[in-house]
């Protein structure tokens, strides 16, 4: 167990600062995570002191489209899609125009208000970047959604076509620290996921970019991607937590528990206190009956599935979210 910093634990004192414009340090960040299971509702307290002052109790919805499944070259180890793993995932060429066209009517229907389109491989073809910029145009004419899309590594010229398109946000995840990516991906660097990160930015188009919990990092990887996404300037922070898939090379790591989850949440949530923090994949999976305690700290959430997984389902979700005395984020809103 390793030795906790020597810092005060009075988690609302530390929010009262954070609400007055004090960044926290990494030592209080790495405190939060170390944080003993008798803290951890006097912990969520004190986040949603924070997330209330900027979201008050409003949740957004978000649904994710799987667009265009498998066949990834890149050797990520914790996904199902990589060309290293072994798992029997569905594998298809990017779907039409019509086909995401109804996903976001779908996404619409559910009350979201922002539509995913994502991709599997390292980069956009010619052609997949053409069929997805219109369908963007199309879907811009006939829906009020917000657009975020994930295709892998942009140029320069990617990432202004999709801009011209009406794409809102673009979503390249770091995934964990710089010291520790190295151990979960070999076919492309973390300096290329933070000039992609920077082209969007540049774009400009929103920047979605966060990570993944639970595949062997340290605490203090977790403390140093919460402040790499200030370095990257981020506007919406997707955080997953581990379930770990057959055939990959993570498949046997156990799930992060529902404590740490929180934790890291939390912390998250007092690092960027005024952005979107999103409770991603590994949601059900790793909180089970705690899950929208996620909400204090978090802001938003992922519904309906996320790329090869099921969720708990929209009207779960939603009963979740009523019976909580949470409040979904309509467009007029966003």
């Amino acid at each position: 167990m390793p030795t906790l910093p020597n810092v005060n634990c009075d988690w609302v004192a530390l929010s009262r600062r954070v609400l007055a414009g004090e960044g926290i340090r990494h030592d209080e960040a790495l405190a939060i995570l170390n944080s003993d299971e008798n803290e951890l509702l006097n912990l969520l307290h004190a986040a949603f002191l924070v997330r209330q002052h900027y979201f008050s109790r409003k949740v957004s919805l978000h649904v994710i489209r799987n667009a265009k499944s498998g066949g990834c070259s890149e050797d990520c180890s914790y996904c199902s899609q990589s060309s290293a793993s072994t798992g029997v995932v569905p594998c298809y060429p990017l779907q039409s125009e019509e086909e995401l066209l109804q996903g976001a009517k779908e996404a619409q229907a559910m009350g979201a208000i922002r539509y995913c389109i994502v991709t599997s491989g390292r980069s956009p073809s010619r052609d997949d970047l053409d069929r997805i910029a219109e369908a963007v145009r199309r879907i811009k004419r006939e829906y009020p959604l917000s657009i975020c899309v994930s295709l892998g590594i942009l140029t320069d010229a990617q990432a202004a076509e999709l801009k011209a398109a009406g794409v809102d946000r673009y979503n390249h995840n770091l995934e964990s620290s710089e010291r520790f990516f190295p151990s979960i991906c070999t076919t492309h660097t973390y300096v290329e996921r933070k000039a992609t990160a920077a082209r969007v930015k540049a774009a400009g188009m929103e920047l979605c970019s966060g990570g993944l919990m639970g595949m062997g990092e340290t605490l203090e990887d977790r403390v140093d991607l919460a402040l790499a996404m200030r370095e990257v300037q981020a506007n919406s922070i997707p955080l997953n937590f581990l379930d770990p898939r057959p055939g990959t090379g993570l498949k046997d790591r156990p799930r992060i528990p529902a404590g740490d989850v929180l934790r890291t949440l939390a912390m998250f949530r007092f690092v960027h206190p005024d952005r979107e923090i999103r409770i991603a994949g590994g949601r059900e999976a790793c909180l089970g009956p705690l899950q929208v305690l996620a909400l204090y700290p978090a802001n938003s959430m992922f519904t309906s599935g996320y790329l090869t997984t099921p969720g708990q389902g929209y009207q779960a979700d939603r009963r979740m979210l009523d019976m909580a005395g949470f409040e979904v984020v309509e467009i007029t809103d966003a």
